[in-house]
């Protein structure tokens, strides 16, 4: 499973559920030290093939790596939390002190919209995160982004995948962009800002930071591990960041598997 600087396919159909998972890092020189760890966990041991895909991104404003992971099931996934991941996270902390992580978030990739044709590999990933009331809104605003973008594209926005927590609480924006420059020159203006006036007008949406802050070890999100770290004094993040890729570790191929990348309706 060697190391690839591509970016992971979001649309892989067996994917039936996605690991977004922040770690919070001390300085700016110790992101690609972590992003080396979580890989270099995975990289010289077996691997269950529930475990597709993990990349892992690194924050333009230094604060922390974002790890992105692809799994078959999440039963598989909390065997291996419950069975492995102490040891490789206790092996990382050794060698880095200061991470924080605030927990991870299951999700599900419910929608894309990708414009037709071949265009640039993505440069650039930006994750503009909602707070919803329930999967009603979470739909709804996945209808609503697809559905906007397909009438009118974004220049330089290569593709948007709808994430939806699988406790109907947040939906994440994972955007892929030709570069940081299309991202900015797009952000408030023409057909991204007509977007986002259109998701304001929703019911039940609120946009809310895509990095939380740490919940105390006793109270960790969604039921999950206690990987969360008490830390008071968690550094500020942007409510919507951005990222560059770091590396991808792909374990099982989507064609070996067999699977459409479609969600049905808009690839």
């Amino acid at each position: 499973m060697p190391r690839t600087t591509d970016f992971p396919d979001a649309r892989r159909g067996d994917a039936a559920t996605v690991l977004v998972s922040p770690w919070l890092v001390p300085a700016a020189a110790l992101q690609r030290a972590a992003a080396d760890s979580v890989l270099a966990e995975w990289e010289h041991r077996k691997r269950p093939d529930a475990m597709l895909a993990l990349t892992t991104f690194l924050s333009t404003d230094g604060s922390h790596v974002l790890n992105y992971a692809q799994w078959t099931d999440d039963g598989a996934h909390r065997e291996w939390a419950r069975t492995v991941r102490p040891a490789a996270v206790g092996r990382i902390d050794a060698a880095i002190t200061g991470i924080r992580r605030p927990g991870l978030i299951r999700y599900r990739r419910h929608r894309s919209h990708v414009p037709e044709g071949p265009g640039p590999r993505p440069a650039f990933l930006v994750t503009p995160a909602f707070a919803t009331t329930g999967p009603d809104a979470q739909r709804a605003l996945a209808d609503t982004v697809v559905g906007t973008l397909d009438r009118e594209p974004v220049p330089g926005l290569l593709g948007v995948h709808v994430h939806l927590s699988q406790d109907g609480a947040r939906v994440l924006l994972y955007q892929e962009w030709a570069g940081a420059s299309a991202w900015r020159e797009s952000t408030g203006h023409g057909a991204a800002a007509r977007l986002s006036a259109t998701i304001q007008a929703l019911e039940g949406v609120l946009p809310t930071p895509a990095v939380c802050a740490a919940p105390a070890p006793a109270d960790p999100p969604t039921g999950e591990h206690p990987e969360a770290r008490d830390v008071p004094d968690v550094p500020e993040v942007p409510d919507v960041p951005q990222y560059r890729l770091h590396a991808s570790l792909l374990n099982i191929p989507a064609a070996t598997a067999g699977t459409a990348a479609t969600d049905g309706r808009q690839p």
